[in-house]
């Protein structure tokens, strides 16, 4: 009998890639996970003579190494060779490393009308002083990303889904638009996590990462991630890096390492989850729109099937009342915290409009007030539906 094939190029299984790569027995003794090298510098044997390639950690370390090459073989299994990943300390410095490379003073982006209030915060209060303009525009809406893009548009920046309100935008249309324009195309592929969406199958230049959420996966660690599919950007990104410093800690790379193990089998369960907790909330009396890329009725739900295996673990709803009411059912809830992030275990529930997005008040990037957000997590089903019936009784003595 033929052994089976025991290289990972040849293992295509999204699993297998999450729980293999990058990550082999440790050479010295067998540990089957990487060591937590917590190191700043290593020996030489000679000057300029690196004994295993590594000099200083924040130029490179070995675990935040094993967790790039992880990175760079999900989001990139499909492509071949070339696809690079680099970790860094959050995910906001990771977008903040890309566009101070890519860009320049009066240069131009296209952003999302919904983008996460972090990123919107970072082009508004940081990088526009630095001389960098940007416009926000529906993506869903490929002729208003068209008329949005200048000579000077280096960046169409995406999400999809959106941050907070599940908005969709076709990654592959997106793609076509940046390159007849001479830009690049990234896409913020938090909320899906690469086993949902792969956005450089799709075209996508760049894929982000806040590493915090899904890949992390248990609320213990805050990163981010670049993927890239260019060769030359990838050295790059990867001297700014460097040279910037807002790279990853190899306790915090190790984390992530942890989480990407079990992310298929949990995004499997946030899926189903978030399905039934999107079937209690649509026709509930308290609610007056349910917004989630699964259901029939979404706006780019045709879109959202063609380029993601399943829908997602987030989910957002407005709330009759407007927005004490929706305050009111944020305070209510007992098993949902109350908590900014997302993307962990535990299930969590916030107001963006006063949290997450509050940076975005009185911009074109605004949140509707009446608006709730739901991370959902792996606790019983039942248990979350039951909590959620009760954040939403109005009549409560």
């Amino acid at each position: 009998m033929t052994p089976p094939a025991t290289s990972l190029g040849s293992m295509t299984g999204f699993d297998t890639r999450a729980i293999h790569a990058g990550q082999p027995p440790d050479p010295t003794t067998g540990a089957v996970v990487p060591p937590i090298y917590q190191v700043s510098t290593y020996y030489q044997d000679r000057v300029g003579e690196l004994r295993g390639g590594y000099e200083y950690s924040r130029a490179a370390n070995p675990t935040r190494a094993a967790l790039e090459e992880c990175l760079a073989a999900l989001e990139g299994a499909a492509l071949g060779d070339g696809v690079r990943g680099l970790a860094f300390a959050s995910g906001l410095a990771a977008e903040d490393c890309l566009l101070r490379t890519v860009c320049g003073p009066g240069d131009h982006v296209v952003i999302p009308n919904d983008a996460y209030g972090g990123t919107f915060r970072l082009f508004a209060r940081v990088l526009e002083r630095w001389g960098l303009t940007w416009s926000a525009v529906p993506l869903s809406d490929l002729d208003a990303v068209r008329s949005a893009i200048r000579d000077r548009t280096r960046v169409v920046w995406a999400e999809t889904p959106t941050n907070p309100l599940l908005g969709i935008a076709d990654i592959a249309g997106l793609a076509e638009v940046a390159r007849g324009a001479g830009a690049l195309l990234v896409v913020d592929n938090t909320f899906a996590s690469p086993y949902l969406q792969r956005p450089m199958e799709l075209g996508a230049d760049v894929v982000v990462h806040s590493t915090t959420k899904y890949l992390g996966g248990h609320s213990d660690v805050v990163g981010g991630a670049l993927v890239v599919r260019d060769a030359e950007l990838g050295e790059q990104l990867a001297f700014h890096q460097k040279a910037m410093g807002a790279v990853a800690g190899p306790f915090d790379a190790w984390l992530v390492l942890r989480g990407v193990k079990t992310l298929g089998v949990r995004m499997e369960r946030h899926c189903t989850a978030a399905e039934r907790v999107v079937d209690m909330l649509v026709g509930h009396p308290g609610v007056t729109e349910v917004r989630y890329p699964g259901l029939a009725q979404h706006p780019g739900h045709e879109v959202a099937a063609k380029q993601m295996s399943r829908f997602g673990g987030m989910v957002s709803f407005r709330v009759r009342g407007g927005e004490d009411a929706a305050v009111e059912v944020c305070n209510r809830a007992r098993l949902f915290t109350l908590a900014e992030s997302l993307g962990g275990v535990e299930s969590l529930i916030e107001h963006p409009g006063r949290m997450t997005h509050a940076s975005a008040a009185g911009s074109p990037l605004e949140v509707p007030e009446d608006l709730v957000r739901l991370s959902i997590g792996l606790e019983s089903i039942e248990d979350l539906l039951a909590d959620l019936e009760y954040a939403l009784q109005s009549d409560r003595s």
